[in-house]
């Protein structure tokens, strides 16, 4: 699709399309659940094991502080126009009634609407600049977002790890534990 205007609309329409036609493919190719090529197949037939529910516990405002520290300070910022670095100076101020709005958040299991909303940008990829599936979007989350983001990824790897609920195979996304480490683990259990 070329647009030689490369108009929002047309970003918006043709980024649109991929996803219509990602959940057309999906759709169109649904397998049977007792193929191994089917994703669902292995968690159909894992044993029946009952697993605790989560609790999450509160989050403090010291907590809100920590994390707040551990973003990086970047310029760019979401629709909301709040860069982390503003987030940082105003850590004091923010940080009691941020922790007071986020339990809220989790004692009700309501996300917090404005947080839902991305900025899309097209970046650039290659070839003709004119045409738009040379772009990929990003999207830019609002900064407090990313702070709900840290407080729930605790919670959720805390109860994942101290429940034994995911495989040993599972690298990604864990501490202490890499793509390389799978790497490792699959060369020397082949060398073996």
């Amino acid at each position: 699709m070329t647009d030689h205007h490369n108009s929002p609309e047309a970003f918006n329409n043709y980024f649109l399309t991929i996803s219509e036609n990602i959940i057309k493919n999906i759709r169109s190719n649904k397998q049977n659940h007792d193929t191994y090529n089917n994703p669902n197949y292995y968690l159909l037939n894992q044993p029946h094991r009952v697993f605790p529910n989560i609790k999450f516990k509160n989050t403090s405002p010291k907590e809100i502080e920590n994390i707040i520290r551990s973003l990086k300070a970047k310029g760019s910022h979401g629709y909301d126009e709040i860069t982390t670095k503003i987030l940082k100076i105003s850590t004091p101020f923010i940080s009691s009634p941020v922790s007071y709005i986020f339990n809220k958040s989790m004692i009700s299991g309501i996300f917090p609407t404005r947080l839902k909303y991305a900025t899309i940008k097209p970046v650039f990829k290659n070839g003709d600049k004119k045409n738009v599936a040379n772009y990929r979007p990003i999207s830019i989350l609002p900064s407090f977002l990313k702070i709900l983001e840290k407080i729930m990824y605790i919670r959720l790897m805390n109860h994942l790890e101290t429940n034994n609920i995911l495989a040993a195979e599972q690298f990604g996304f864990r501490t202490s534990s890499s793509t390389a480490q799978a790497s490792f683990n699959f060369i020397n259990t082949i060398l073996s």
